[in-house]
């Protein structure tokens, strides 16, 4: 079994690595331990069926063998005299199953198995001695992980977290809305993640907040008959505007009319001179502007698109009838590439409170050769003074205009009016003209981030807009029956219909009974039956049943899951597993294919689980999982909170919104092609936009959409530990920061983070002028010389030190200050890294399980909502030693975790 544990071990390089990229050279000291700790876990379980305290073998087994290696490898550091880290190793007790050490017996196994302890300069510990501490902490930390799982308790119990809540809402109405945006986010736990059990705590206050919210989205999802017909009739009068770039050009040509006759009263005695000067004059009406601008198409003619809010001059007005889109047309609008090139669109203070806004665009580019496409984005504002004014992004995603000037297209955005904050506040007190002004426009803006000007000649608005009425988000609801005139009857069957989505289990008939005494007593004080049924909806959408993803259960509840689970009271009921796993995988609640299969028993299946994890990550559904977990694995709020002050950092919009991007659709691509998870590390290619692309000095990428982009191991790219934005998060705004970059690391990417300071640690003295004037490698190497600061910093600083050839905003560098970039370290165990190479190369070769095991706890603890406990430890070992015999792709990782017992459990 040893030999078959070496064995696989060799590593295994991704096919995208380049070919030179591993080194033929192995450590004997470092290679295997943790392959040992795996392998033997097929082993130890016979040892778990003892006795749950440790055994006199054991006991004896430690005391001959294991103790004297550690007491002459460990104690003179660790022992009486000194107890550095706190830790004496001397006093630890061996009982690992009742013991109350565990904790610091994980972290010997991990810094022996890692080679960082003992120092090599300190101690000599052979390659036999410390595999077989290894194995005999391996060994009993598996028994015990196993016995304490049977006999130790776990709770997932908590309600939805925001952004789970507002997809669950979004999914169960129909509508893609931001219900939850007055909600507070939630907190970070310690392992980072905000959908831990022990932050998600309810206040009977939240209760009341969750009801009004569920109150206001059904009464977006659903309509209300009319009070004077009693029926819903043919829904809201709905307003139009049809703009075309010749009636909004119209007010720039009566300008120049006006300087065209201006100049011919001054120069009216002189015919010589007026030629002159209208051929001057009309010659300057055709020139390009780096604004937006009109143009004539017949005569090239052109005039700056000017707007002003006072006066409601440039507002256009709506009609009660459809405007009719031109097939020709004369004139444009172009807006130039560049920043803060935006053509706006005055609507007036007509628009709606709710309802969709339909906007149509008809645009192309404004040349017929090159194949760059400029991108369009569509944002909502108004300006009512000097001192008040908003502009908002209402677009999702910017439009590529691929379309030629002779063949213009159409690009369309539907907004929820709804969801746009702030809205004119005055748009119902002001009159049009007046200040404050009421009005409300749209401003179409060039989003590309390289050349490519776009032209528009048409602009058609359309609010509210209703595809059918009543909408499909009304009818999900009030299905259609025979016995709509029967409100009883009708409301048993709205409620049948509904109640199981929101709740993710089978109704019973108490429970629509509950909800229908309370619909009959809210009937006669509302004046419909829609309006009634509206509110004992949101009470099902306010429930617990609804809000908590993992809830207490009863006696019977419990006999019942039982029955589901042939008996073992340790696996969850086959819809709490539905739950959990749309959870997982679409932050939201089961859909009706997923629930129908729990209600059929036919989730503990293990090819029907296989099947719906598939059907499942190829749903467009599983952006939201790629989103919100890359976004707390990595700690990306740090990203979020980074200053964009283009004057001092070049850090613009469009590029801040691309690092932001990168690693989740990393992440998608390495999650839809079931790429090895080895690639976060490294790989030759990157998911890049044009933006970006430029930022990392590579070309030929234009668009600001993200495409797989491969490169030359000279681009020096390559996985997460080289993305702009992870670098720059992890900077102090001005340069690199190799603390906070090696914190990142050991934390977010290894799972080992470093201990906390002790207190009263003494800062870098910058004002002491001979510290000043060492490098930042220097001036960390001084820092860690103080006794107070080694222990931690032997850990951290070389990981660190290796991201320096990377700015604060991740640029690549070779210099500082006219210097040579040194990015060489050493690690606590004397081994060097050499620079970001060295790094992934240490990684791949000697911190490969680790890895592995890290990714799989931490998708894990964020599957399962919980902390995962020392009694886990057995379960996450298993799923990381099948996925490395598997090929250590990310989809099957995801399969071997939802098909573990560690999942399938409470």
């Amino acid at each position: 079994m040893h030999d078959r544990c070496n064995n696989s071990w060799k590593p295994f390089w991704p096919s995208a690595y380049p070919p030179n990229f591993a080194s033929d050279r192995t450590d004997s000291a470092a290679m295997g331990y943790f392959a040992i700790l795996c392998a033997l876990f097929f082993c130890v379980i016979s040892c778990a069926v003892g006795g749950h305290a440790m055994g006199q073998s054991q006991q004896a087994a430690f005391e001959e063998r294991i103790q004297p290696t550690l007491n002459q490898a460990c104690v003179h550091c660790h022992g009486p005299d000194v107890e550095e880290g706190n830790l004496r190793i001397d006093t630890l007790n061996p009982d690992l199953v009742q013991g109350a050490d565990v904790k610091w017996w994980l972290e010997v196994l991990a810094v022996l198995n890692n080679g960082e302890m003992p120092p090599p300069d300190e101690s000599e510990l052979t390659d036999d001695d410390r595999s077989q501490v290894v194995q005999w902490l391996a060994r009993e930390l598996q028994r015990a992980s196993s016995l304490r799982r049977a006999t130790e308790g776990h709770s997932s119990f908590r309600r939805m977290t925001r952004y789970e809540y507002n997809y669950a809402l979004q999914d169960i109405l129909g509508l893609p809305r931001d219900f939850a945006k007055d909600l507070p986010p939630e907190a970070h736990s310690a392992d980072g993640f905000q959908n831990s059990s022990e932050m998600l705590h309810m206040s009977v206050m939240q209760f009341d907040t969750y009801r009004q919210i569920a109150r206001q989205a059904l009464a977006r999802a659903t309509v209300l008959p009319a009070p004077a017909q009693g029926a819903l009739g043919e829904g809201p009068a709905v307003l139009y505007w049809g703009i075309s770039m010749e009636d909004a050009a119209r007010r720039e040509w009566r300008q120049q009319e006006k300087k065209l006759a201006e100049v011919r009263k001054e120069f009216k005695e002189d015919p010589a001179q007026l030629e002159v000067e209208l051929e001057r004059l009309t010659a300057s009406f055709k020139s390009s502007h780096n604004k937006p601008y009109y143009r004539e198409l017949s005569t090239g003619r052109t005039a700056l698109a000017t707007w002003a809010y006072q006066g409601a001059k440039y507002a256009f007005e709506p009609s009660a009838s459809p405007a009719v889109m031109p097939t020709a047309f004369d004139h444009v609008a172009v807006i130039p590439d560049g920043r803060n090139q935006k053509l706006i669109v005055e609507l007036g203070d007509q628009v709606p409170d709710q309802g969709i806004m339909r906007v149509r665009v008809r645009a192309s580019r404004t040349s017929k050769e090159g194949t760059r496409a400029p991108s369009l984005q569509l944002e909502f504002g108004w300006r009512a003074s000097n001192e008040g004014r908003a502009d908002v992004r209402v677009s999702t995603a910017d439009i590529p205009v691929r379309a030629t000037p002779d063949s213009p297209e159409v690009y369309q955005w539907d907004v929820p009016l709804g969801d746009i904050y702030p809205r004119n506040s005055v748009r119902k007190i002001s009159q049009m003209g007046e200040i404050p002004s009421p009005s409300e426009y749209i401003r179409l803006v060039n989003s590309t981030a390289s050349q490519g000007d776009l032209q528009i000649d048409y602009v058609e608005v359309i609010a509210p807009f209703y595809e059918q009425w009543p909408p499909p988000s009304h009818s999900q609801i009030f299905i259609d029956s025979e016995n709509r005139e029967n409100e009883a009857a009708y409301a048993r069957e709205v409620l049948a219909a509904f109640m199981p989505r929101a709740w993710r289990r089978r109704i019973t008939q108490a429970d629509i009974d509950q909800k229908i005494r309370l619909f009959e007593g809210m009937r006669e004080e509302c004046a419909s039956f829609e309006e009634a049924m509206v509110e004992v909806l949101a009470s099902v959408l306010s429930s617990p049943h609804f809000l908590y993803v993992v809830q207490e259960e009863t006696p019977s509840e419990i006999e019942q899951r039982k029955a589901e689970t042939a008996g073992d009271p340790e696996l969850v009921s086959q819809t709490e597993l539905a739950t959990r796993l749309s959870m997982f995988l679409w932050s939201s609640v089961p859909d009706t294919q997923l629930l129908e299969l729990a209600f059929d028993g036919q989730l503990s299946d293990a090819e029907v689980l296989a099947g719906q994890v598939d059907r499942m990550l190829a749903d467009p559904r599983s952006q939201r999982f790629a989103k919100h977990f890359v976004r707390q694995w990595l700690d990306m709020q740090l990203l979020d909170f980074l200053s964009v002050d283009s004057k001092t950092s070049r850090l613009d919009p469009q590029l801040k919104e691309a690092m932001q991007l990168e690693p989740i659709v990393f992440f998608q691509e390495v999650l839809r092609n079931n790429e090895s998870v080895l690639n976060f590390i490294h790989t030759d290619y990157a998911m890049l936009n044009e933006r970006l692309a430029q930022h990392y000095g590579l070309s030929d990428v234009y668009g600001n959409h993200f495409r797989r982009v491969n490169f030359e191991p000279s681009a020096r790219r390559g996985g997460l530990l080289t993305q702009a934005g992870l670098l720059a998060m992890n900077s102090d705004g001005v340069d690199s920061h190799p603390l906070k970059r090696g914190v990142w690391l050991l934390e977010s990417l290894l799972n080992d983070p470093p201990p906390p300071p002790p207190p009263a640690v003494p800062e870098i003295d910058l004002a002491d002028p001979e510290i000043a004037k060492l490098s930042l490698k220097e001036r960390i190497e001084d820092h860690r010389n103080h006794a107070a600061c080694m222990s931690c910093h032997a850990k951290i600083d070389p990981w660190g030190i290796a991201f320096e050839n990377y700015d604060a905003l991740g640029r690549w560098r070779d210099d500082i200050d006219g210097q040579p970039v040194d990015a060489s370290s050493l690690l606590f165990n004397k081994q060097e890294l050499d620079g970001m190479d060295g790094l992934k190369r240490f990684l791949l070769e000697h911190r490969r399980d680790q890895f592995v095991r890290a990714l799989v706890y931490k998708l894990a603890t964020y599957a399962l909502g919980r902390p995962l406990t020392f009694s886990d430890y057995a379960r996450i070992d298993q799923v990381t030693s099948d996925a490395r015999e598997e090929g250590e792709g990310l989809a099957t990782m995801i399969q071997l975790l939802v098909a573990s017992d560690l999942f399938r459990s409470r």
